[in-house]
């Protein structure tokens, strides 16, 4: 069974790995935020990311921004 600090760390591996096969660095991607309406740094995403602590709004969006078409919960 998979217990809740593994959905954690599955959902921040998934969203690292995503940024980097779109090419979209935490510079880049607290940008895009910012221009959709959040309030992101660099430093505050980089801390999100690590913790795994973010919103289903903020993995959505940034998966969006990003340039992700698919999500595939099998990969994540």
């Amino acid at each position: 069974m998979i217990t809740q600090p593994d959905w954690t760390e599955r959902a921040s591996r998934y969203l690292k790995a995503e940024l980097k096969r779109q090419g979209v660095t935490y510079d880049d991607l607290a940008a895009r935020l910012n221009a959709i309406g959040f309030q992101e740094t660099k430093a505050s995403i980089s801390n999100k990311i690590s913790r795994g602590a973010f919103t289903a709004a903020f993995f959505l969006a940034a998966l969006h921004v990003a340039g992700a078409q698919v999500v595939r919960i099998d990969d994540a």
